[in-house]
């Protein structure tokens, strides 16, 4: 039977799990066995089996807690102070933002539906938590445009080169993709290169959107340098996801969309949200040291004395090198077509340390599948083989299942509109209400929030 203890006990065997974090090594027995007593304590002193030091304690430590431990790729972690919003205020609050900072009306909905579709997706790291920090700030700081027109540079019936002129990445992805779908209708495959553009938001929105009309998806985007080289220290690259959709005959597809490192900066950024350390191995300084302390890690980025590591982790003893170079290909696709800016020029400060303009370059391919084979075929094919994946022999330490790209992703979308929304961290709640109180207008249409 579990005790019951205050909030206090948790919070201390909280702080304590932070703590082994950072100590921990790949070697490092001791660690492992105070972690798995510490997760043990944990649940006996009554703290929820899907909590992220439960789900820490599986992944890195081997716990022996049970299926019911860890629920896989849907597990949650709400920390004190969190609050569950609708989608439909938080993206309507989204609108509200873009508009008062000078987004049209076609512009602001567009970019708040991409954002919003990242919460209902669970990846809360591209939502609600980048609206001030990667869109609103730069506005106000001159260096993202709220609306430019976009230009077709040059054409042809599968191919295209658009320039964004700076504008709302959020905007011009979606016009892009939807510019290669419609040239893949037609031609059977479409392939569009963009220059000049911004922060796009999740790479799996826009291979969904080939997905939903029978398409084959790839896209990517470089961005600000975050990822070390192999054998190197210094961020020389983005994160530059690299993300497929493919159709299938499920209620979801398979729609694979992962940085090109182990981790992006906003998961930096959420274990900065949720007090963690950030866990051995992710994060290599100048110095050539494995990094844990989360806050110095995000300063030590600014300064560029702080790279994460390519897939496959520092060196090439488990593959680093693979990761680096899957890295260098999305690089290369979003600056050679567009002749477009890298490394020092993505920084987003210039020589004085203010404030600079990121000139991004994106790339978007569909392939219509019926110009190949029946639709109907190609996706159950897909399907089955997903199945097959799902039903094949499961590990007995693992969560009793195995999940399939874009499973995870549908699950949260379930399970948030089941309970009505998404828990929003109270430093979230306190940035809605700094926009609030700062962007003009929206004081007379929130004076007070749902949450307050």
């Amino acid at each position: 039977m579990k005790r019951k203890h205050g909030d206090s006990d948790l919070t201390g065997l909280r702080k304590r799990a932070g703590e082994l974090v950072a100590r921990a090594g790949l070697e490092n027995g001791e660690v492992k066995e105070l972690y798995r007593k510490l997760v043990s304590e944990f649940l006996e002193a009554g703290g929820p089996a899907d909590d992220l030091i439960v789900k820490i304690g599986c992944q890195f430590f081997g716990c022996p807690v049970g299926s019911k431990a860890s629920q896989g790729p849907i597990s949650e972690c709400h920390v004190e102070g969190a609050k569950l919003l609708d989608f439909d205020y938080l993206e309507k609050f989204m609108i509200e933002c873009f508009l008062a900072s000078g987004c049209p009306e076609k512009e602001a909905k567009v970019s708040a539906r991409v954002l919003i579709e990242a919460d209902k997706r669970g990846i809360d790291s591209h939502g609600i938590g980048r609206l001030k920090s990667i869109y609103l700030d730069r506005i106000k700081n001159g260096i993202l445009k709220p609306y430019a027109p976009i230009e077709i540079v040059k054409e042809t019936a599968t191919t295209a080169l658009v320039d964004g002129n700076m504008g709302m990445g959020l905007y011009v992805g979606p016009y892009c993709m939807d510019l290669a779908i419609s040239k893949a209708k037609k031609a059977g495959l479409g392939f569009v290169a963009c220059r000049n553009s911004t922060h796009y938001g999740i790479a799996g929105f826009y291979t969904s959107m080939a997905c939903d009309r029978g398409c084959v998806g790839f896209a990517g985007t470089n961005a600000r340098p975050s990822i070390a080289p192999t054998f190197g220290v210094e961020p020389c690259m983005g994160t530059n996801p690299l993300c497929f959709g493919i159709p299938t005959d499920e209620p979801f597809p398979f729609v694979i969309d992962c940085a090109t490192s182990i981790c992006q900066r906003g998961k930096i950024e959420k274990y900065a949200r949720l007090g963690m350390s950030t866990p051995k191995g992710m994060v290599i300084d100048s110095k050539g040291e494995e990094r844990t302390d989360t806050e110095g890690i995000l300063k030590g980025m600014v300064k560029g004395e702080c790279a994460l590591c390519p897939l496959g982790g520092v060196g090439d003893e488990l593959g680093g090198y693979k990761g680096y170079s899957w890295s260098v290909v999305v690089e290369l696709l979003s600056i050679a077509f567009q002749n477009g800016d890298f490394g020092p020029k993505l920084t987003g400060v210039d020589a004085q340390g203010k404030p600079a303009p990121m000139a991004l370059g994106h790339f978007f391919l569909a392939i219509d599948v019926e110009a190949i084979c029946d639709l109907e075929v190609f996706k159950k094919k897909s399907g089955d083989f997903l199945r097959y994946l799902r039903n094949s022999a499961k590990d007995p330490n693992g969560p009793g299942r195995i999940w399939t790209a874009g499973e995870a992703e549908n699950a949260f979308r379930k399970k948030r509109t089941a309970e009505g929304g998404v828990m929003v961290p109270l430093a979230l709640l306190k940035e809605m209400q700094v926009l609030r109180d700062n962007l003009p207008g929206l004081k007379e249409k929130y004076p007070k929030f749902c949450f307050e």
